[in-house]
């Protein structure tokens, strides 16, 4: 049932009376007009200020755990990898282009080194097609396509991301995008479900959400992004400020001239038993195998049985 509408009106509804002073229309369209009048979310000025970061944080959490919330997603495997690293198909493609300019400029440096970029890179892709591998996987192991309780999750960019989002897409599967907002122009990886594609103002929120919900970690081969969000993964554990999950680092062979393990503990800089905290794995397969024991060693399998 509707309201009665008032007879007669409120005495704000109204601004002064002009007949009581000519100047108070004026005066109230300069007050309405200054940004103090705007109601806080809709002053831009206000919301991007120094003082209203503590907001902006909890505004770039809320939004995102809101969402995964609504999808029942309980559970996440976070994939990481390089940007870089495409598919076979446009890796060829591009070395093809290279090796074709060094047909007119054999002597040109600069072109020699994109030309050993570029054969490293064909090289890599199989990298792709493993991540790709690896989020069919994760997109089957739920009871339909459709449950989200254990669901891939990436940066959202392209390269290995792209791969392990795919993957997912191509089994039917839901998967989740964490994207951040940069300088320059970029887009999402298409193969992102939309609605569980993020983009974030702060790499600590989406770092944040990278770990919250993570059951294991698959880390392939990459450079800072990469690295970066491996060792703060690798530190949450070891000080245990983060639940333990498997940590697994596919290509066993790039992970070890990247980083020298070994040396690290010779050198006494990390413990013996840090190096308990990740494993090396050859694939997909070995790597999903690995992350499904480790839970059930734990007392706590991944899937009811």
């Amino acid at each position: 049932m509707k309201k009665n509408k008032r007879e007669t009106e409120l005495p704000w509804e109204h601004p002064k009376l002009e007949d009581e002073d000519p100047k108070s229309l004026e005066l109230v369209k300069e007050i309405m007009k200054s940004p103090t009048y705007l109601m806080a979310e809709k002053d831009a000025t206000f919301m991007n200020s120094y003082e209203a970061r503590g907001v902006r944080l909890e505004l770039d959490y809320l939004k995102t755990e809101l969402k995964m919330n609504e999808y029942g997603i309980k559970h996440t495997i976070v994939v990481f990898g390089s940007a870089r690293i495409v598919e076979r198909d446009t890796a060829m493609k591009r070395l093809e282009a290279i090796q074709e300019k060094i047909k007119k400029k054999e002597d040109d440096r600069a072109l020699l080194r994109e030309l050993y970029v570029a054969e490293r890179m064909v090289g890599k892709s199989i990298y792709y097609e493993d991540a790709r591998r690896f989020g069919q996987i994760v997109g089957k192991s739920g009871k339909t396509a459709q449950d989200c309780r254990v669901t891939l999750m990436t940066g959202g960019g392209p390269g290995i991301m792209e791969a392990a989002n795919r993957g997912a897409y191509d089994v039917g599967a839901k998967s989740i995008g964490l994207n951040i907002k940069l300088p320059h122009e970029q887009f999402p990886n298409p193969y992102i479900t939309p609605d569980l594609c993020f983009l974030f103002h702060y790499f600590a929120i989406r770092k944040l959400h990278f770990l919250n919900r993570a059951k294991a970690l698959v880390v392939y081969p990459g450079g800072f992004g990469t690295f970066d969000e491996l060792f703060e993964t690798l530190t949450l554990i070891q000080t245990k400020k983060t639940q333990s999950i498997p940590v697994v680092l596919v290509g066993k062979s790039y992970w070890e001239k990247a980083i020298d393990f070994e040396f690290l503990k010779d050198e006494g800089v990390i413990a013996p038993q840090d190096l308990e905290v990740f494993k090396f794995a050859d694939n997909a397969e070995e790597a999903w195998e690995y992350i499904l024991s480790w839970h059930k060693e734990q007392g706590n399998p991944l899937f009811d049985e």
